[in-house]
């Protein structure tokens, strides 16, 4: 069963239990207020006939002595209200003896009514030697009414009595059901919450924990397992997936890190292996003296170019160096290269000093400017033009290798930009590390894949921008041969 269709039953029963309790307990105290405001009502009636009858008994001897207007129209008006309670009388129904009794009492408050009335009419016609006859009448009559009314509270209090009583048994019982009905109702509620807890908290906060030792690195963490079928039991299967697939997952990561590692290693040491260095650096350095001593100073400057691009290359590749590094070893490949394609090319630099701090990977600017020559320039017969720029633009440092060469495809541009395998590098032109290499390099280096992008055309040349996150430090700078 789902939680929600068992929250939708057992919640909503609990509550109409407790609710036909509420009905029960209101029923039974509304029968007593009910029977109770009767006899009340009744009660308070007679009362106030009584009290009223003796108000016009009062206000009628005070208009008796005095004949002031004040008197007579308080008179006038406890009279009307008198006759409103004896009209209110006249609804009320009894049986047997009572019921004679009311009736008695019902008439002699008429007749209390209409003796009232004659004397007062006989003092507007100041007849005032007939009216000693009628007020010993009325008082008789109002004597007769307040023994009359005691009778009748007599009466309802006699006739109350029984009911009253059972009226005590009925709320005993109530009560008796009400504490019956309360400790169930309490049972009840203590074993729903137990259940809640077993079905719903405690599968949770058991994930929760899981979920916490996972999060804190102990992917090897236990994860309870749920049966049930409910939303907590599909959560706890969703859960133990996860997690199986997040193990795969992480492995299979780590054996693409570990090729990778074992790639670029092999890479560099491919590179670092290709030549002898010690015989490389003592022959050019023999050919630089004697080219020197000949008068030969361009080729001494050639010789001394190479040497120093080629001790730059087989220095420790995996470490990282500075831009002031990169742009002195690219102004010893440009001059290599202005000695083959001479005043076919130019190279021009934008450099600001404050950047030159940036660390940046070994090799990156070689390659982006041999592939400038290779596939931009090599073609033009004059007025190629490859340009270095580095500055600085809020947060990162851009670095701009441009040239004015033949440009390339859009499908080309985006092939290099999403594929790490796409290389452009032609036998006998190459260094051995490829543009491909070069973008995959940057982005582990910096641990951000917006780190490059290019700008080209057909026929309108190219323009390789990246945009490196800051960071200061490098290698110290690579010791150049003595010119």
């Amino acid at each position: 069963m789902k939680i929600r269709m068992k929250l939708f039953i057992f919640i909503p029963l609990l509550v109409l239990l407790l609710n036909v309790i509420a009905f029960f307990i209101f029923q039974s105290g509304k029968k007593v207020q009910e029977s109770y405001d009767v006899m009340m009502q009744r009660i308070f009636l007679y009362k106030q006939v009584s009290s009223e009858m003796q108000e016009n008994l009062r206000f009628l001897s005070g208009y008796m002595i005095h004949q002031d207007e004040k008197n007579y129209r308080l008179l006038v008006k406890h009279r009307q209200r008198l006759e409103d309670l004896h009209q209110q009388l006249s609804h009320r129904k009894l049986q047997g003896n009572d019921a004679l009794t009311l009736e008695n009492y019902k008439h002699m408050i008429g007749v209390f009514i209409e003796l009232e009335a004659s004397i007062v009419q006989m003092m507007v016609n100041k007849q005032l030697s007939d009216y000693a006859e009628p007020y010993n009448e009325i008082e008789k009559v109002s004597t007769f009414i307040r023994e009359d009314s005691q009778a009748l509270v007599d009466l309802e209090l006699s006739a109350y009595q029984p009911v009253y009583k059972q009226m005590l048994i009925n709320i005993g019982k109530m009560n008796e059901l009400g504490r019956i009905l309360f400790v169930l109702t309490t049972l009840l509620s203590i074993v729903f919450a137990i259940w809640l807890s077993r079905t719903i908290v405690i599968p949770i906060y058991r994930l929760v924990f899981a979920a916490k030792q996972i999060s804190a690195g102990k992917l090897d963490a236990h994860i309870p397992q749920m049966d049930g079928n409910d939303e907590i039991g599909l959560l706890g299967q969703t859960f133990q997936q996860m997690m199986e697939n997040l193990r795969t997952l992480i492995s299979k990561n780590m054996e693409i890190l570990e090729k990778e590692k074992l790639v670029r290693e092999l890479e560099l040491k491919a590179l670092q292996s290709q030549i002898n260095p010690h015989f490389l650096f003592n022959t050019l350095n023999v050919i630089s003296k004697l080219a020197y001593i000949e008068g030969a100073e361009q080729t001494s400057e050639l010789t001394i170019s190479t040497s120093n691009l080629l001790r730059y290359n087989l220095r420790k590749l995996d470490e990282p160096v500075t831009l002031r590094d990169e742009v002195a070893h690219a102004k010893e490949y440009f001059a290599i290269q202005k000695a083959r394609f001479r005043d076919r090319i130019m190279f021009q630099l934008d450099i600001a000093e404050e950047c030159l701090g940036q660390v940046i990977p070994c090799l990156t600017l070689q390659p982006l400017l041999e592939n400038a020559f290779v596939h931009g320039i090599e073609g033009m017969e004059a007025g190629a033009v490859i340009r270095l720029s580095v500055r600085q633009k809020r947060d990162r440092i851009h670095v701009v290798i441009s040239d004015n060469g033949t440009g390339m495809e859009e499908e080309v541009r985006q092939a290099i930009l999403q594929s790490s395998s796409y290389s452009f590098s032609k036998k006998g032109h190459s260094t051995g590390l490829g543009m491909a290499n070069v973008l995959r390099r940057l982005r582990l280096f910096y641990g951000t894949e917006d780190i490059v992008d290019i700008c080209s055309a057909p026929n309108k040349g190219t323009s390789i921008i990246l945009m490196l996150p800051k960071r200061e430090g490098g290698e110290k700078d690579v010791q150049a041969a003595n010119r």
